[in-house]
């Protein structure tokens, strides 16, 4: 297939379009994927703030006495409390915060009077963000630096319910954004590998898809041929005649009776080649249309072996038939197909078993199934014949083939005629000591 330019290019376009349609899923996947995770982590870090700001917030109510005033004791829950400019905290106490959460690096907390003036800073407070208030509740701001941070107003209150002004609880994104970075490489560098092994795996699956076409492509070119073949030879018989016959001054009789004769028996010849074609034609593309009937095998076969004893006994062969069941055996299909079904195996027999051999004929049945064998004493097939012998235009042996009319074709109608009934047919045979045809249908 890959000397085939037609074919080959095919494939490629095949491949190509393959891993195209997978690449865009899969960067469309990958996308999804990568802001399924990003929006997965932007809600756990909303509701980590929340816990903390909210921890935070009931805390420190229970310990708020003055608007804009902080009361030493706060200096307990909040880890390295830096106050700015104003009084309430005259020196730094130890620190017993009671969440490890603010302590982990990351965590800041700002405190503004109700006016939104800073009070004070805790935790990892970075001095490059800028100190104006806020009063959204959610906020994402940037420092001087460029680092990015996310951070939670919430309104204080005193002991006495009076407003005393805001704490605002944040935290870097730094490792939000590492993480995210991460995930990117690894689509980044997923991706064109995925593609490589997805491009390499299309042109494994379009060549797969592909051997069945040009397998019938290849079918398709030998039959054409070997029917052109088949064709050319009686056309060219009859033009050779007829012009003989031209060349020739006078005809008398008995020589025009013998060039009429011979382009009849060339005409017969083109025309049961035609039918047969058709035939095999009208069964490729659809199935059997006639109305199915039961056909008895056992008066199909004594009908056969009767009808075809003439013949036999021209050829000098023995013909004969064995039954070896009792009762009748019905078969589902079209009779006149079923007939020239076993009557092509039966000459094909007669016509290939020497004077003086034997032509067998079997009826039995196993597992409800009708077998039918055609046995014969004669030439015998190898075995690379035997494995191409329902080809069509087939023959093992074309002089003596065409010596008695044959096309190559009647085995290849009798094997589409038994897969049309839902059997099959099957051949044996060894060089020099005959062949066995059996046939299988359901009863």
């Amino acid at each position: 297939m890959n000397q085939n330019k037609l074919f080959n290019r095919t494939r490629w376009q095949l491949a190509i379009s393959y891993a195209a349609v997978m690449g865009l899923i899969l960067s469309l996947l990958g996308f999804g994927v990568y802001k399924a995770i990003a929006h997965a982590h932007w809600v756990a870090i909303d509701r980590e703030l929340e816990s903390v700001a909210g921890t935070l917030h009931d805390s420190l109510e229970l310990k708020l006495q003055q608007p804009g005033r902080l009361e030493p004791i706060v200096n307990e829950l909040l880890p390295n409390l830096r106050l700015i400019g104003v009084k309430g905290i005259k020196e730094q106490l130890p620190s017993r915060h009671i969440l490890s959460a603010i302590n982990q690096g990351y965590y800041y907390i700002r405190l503004f009077d109700y006016s939104g003036k800073l009070i004070a800073t805790a935790g990892a407070y970075p001095e490059e963000l800028p100190p104006e208030f806020n009063s959204q509740y959610w906020q994402t701001i940037t420092d001087t630096k460029g680092n990015v941070y996310h951070q939670i107003s919430v309104a204080l209150h005193t002991q006495t319910q009076q407003d005393w002004g805001y704490f605002q609880v944040g935290r870097s994104l730094q490792d939000f954004n590492d993480y995210l970075s991460t995930v990117k490489w690894v689509l980044k560098l997923g991706l064109p590998t995925a593609l490589i092994l997805i491009g390499f795996a299309s042109w494994l699956l379009a060549g797969l898809a592909m051997k069945p076409i040009y397998s019938s492509y290849r079918q398709i070119q030998q039959f054409t041929a070997d029917a052109a073949h088949e064709l050319r030879t009686p056309l060219a018989a009859s033009q050779a005649t007829v012009e003989s016959a031209l060349l020739t001054p006078q005809l008398d009789e008995k020589e025009a009776r013998e060039i009429l004769r011979t382009i009849d028996r060339q005409n017969r010849r083109l025309t049961q080649l035609v039918a047969d074609l058709l035939l095999l034609a009208r069964m490729d593309n659809q199935a059997i249309r006639d109305r199915p009937q039961l056909c008895c095998l056992n008066d199909l076969v004594s009908d056969l072996v009767e009808e075809l004893a003439a013949m036999a006994i021209a050829s000098k062969v023995a013909l004969t038939s064995e039954v070896r069941v009792q009762q009748q055996l019905n078969v589902v299909g079209n009779s006149d197909q079923l007939y020239r079904l076993v009557a092509n195996l039966i000459v094909n027999a007669i016509q290939y078993t020497p004077a003086g051999g034997k032509v067998t004929v079997i009826l039995d049945c196993s597992h409800q199934e009708a077998i039918v064998q055609v046995q014969d004493t004669g030439i015998g097939m190898a075995a690379a014949d035997l494995e191409r012998i329902f080809d069509r235009f087939y023959r093992v042996n074309s002089d003596r083939s065409r010596h008695t009319g044959g096309s190559g074709l009647g085995l290849a109608i009798a094997q589409t005629i038994a897969r049309a009934h839902r059997g099959s047919l099957s051949a044996r045979s060894e060089l020099g000591c005959g062949s066995t045809f059996l046939l299988q249908l359901p009863l």
